[in-house]
């Protein structure tokens, strides 16, 4: 765990988030280990669920893909799990690394009980569970809309940032992944590749990689470039002046055409007609107003 959590303070957060939702939420590390939930006991459907140890093994996987779909994003990601049930994650994040994720669910979110429980005992069919006791939890759900679901995945993304903001989790800056990230961070525009990052915190690529897929969602290569992106964005709209090249170069690439083939993929654009859009932005806002 590259994290520690303030459980008292987040206690009481996750508390508020019930009382005003009335959904169960709960916090998982970065390595998807669960470590609270406010109500403490899963909703019974989950319970009869994972009665079964196939499907309580099966909720573990999907628990965990759920929490590498959210952290890619960087967004909360909303699905339907195995067992036919409405849930949805949202990432922790400092800076660029995830530190762990909050997650509400076992929500019955159907136009009717009979779609809904016609759906569900479908993806639980195989599973050894009393499927009368099932039933019965499905019909004593409550019926959540798709729009009620969306709004609270909105508020759960933003107590996300409130958390971090408030210092209810913090990352352990001496932890490798930290480490790697704050590096990275502070010297992307350098010459800078996966063996001199090996070589520098002394680990194998593939570990390397697996650090990376985990917070950033990709390679420690493409990583570096979309921050080389970024800074190449900010310095077209900041110094229109420039070169192409200049910005190039003040970013980390030293191959000219290398730098437009990149810009162009993850832009939809060439840098010079990013900067004229930019400038056309800049000369609509500045613009004096017609109206009287």
């Amino acid at each position: 765990m590259i994290s520690t959590f303030n459980l008292s303070k987040l206690n009481s957060l996750l508390q508020d988030f019930y009382r005003i939702t009335g959904l169960r939420i709960t916090v998982f590390d970065d390595a998807f280990r669960e470590l609270t939930a406010y109500p403490e006991q899963i909703a019974p459907c989950c319970r009869i669920i994972r009665a079964d140890k196939t499907a309580a093994a099966q909720c573990a996987r999907c628990d965990a893909h759920a929490c590498e779909m959210a952290a890619k994003s960087r967004s909360a990601y909303t699905y339907r799990c195995h067992a036919g049930l409405t849930e949805s994650i949202a990432p922790l994040t400092l800076g660029n690394i995830v530190i762990g994720y909050l997650f509400f669910g076992h929500v019955f979110s159907y136009p009717s009980y009979e779609a809904g429980w016609k759906n569900v005992r479908e993806k639980c069919a195989s599973y050894h569970i009393d499927e009368n006791a099932l039933k019965a939890s499905c019909l004593a759900s409550p019926l959540i809309s798709e729009d009620y679901i969306a709004s609270v995945s909105h508020i759960m993304q933003a107590v996300a940032s409130y958390l971090c903001l408030e210092r209810m989790a913090i990352v352990q800056r001496k932890e490798l992944p930290a480490r790697i990230d704050e590096y990275i961070s502070a010297h992307f525009t350098e010459e800078m590749n996966v063996t001199d990052l090996c070589r520098r915190f002394q680990i194998g690529k593939t570990y390397l990689y697996e650090i990376s897929d985990q917070n950033y969602g990709c390679g420690i290569a493409e990583h570096i470039r979309t921050l080389r992106i970024e800074k190449a964005k900010t310095l077209l709209a900041e110094h229109p002046e420039w070169k192409i090249s200049k910005t190039a170069s003040a970013c980390g690439f030293s191959d000219y055409n290398y730098f437009i083939t990149v810009f162009k993929r993850l832009t939809g654009m060439s840098p010079g007609k990013y900067r004229n859009a930019r400038r056309q932005d800049s000369r609509y806002i500045s613009a004096p107003s017609s109206l009287p």
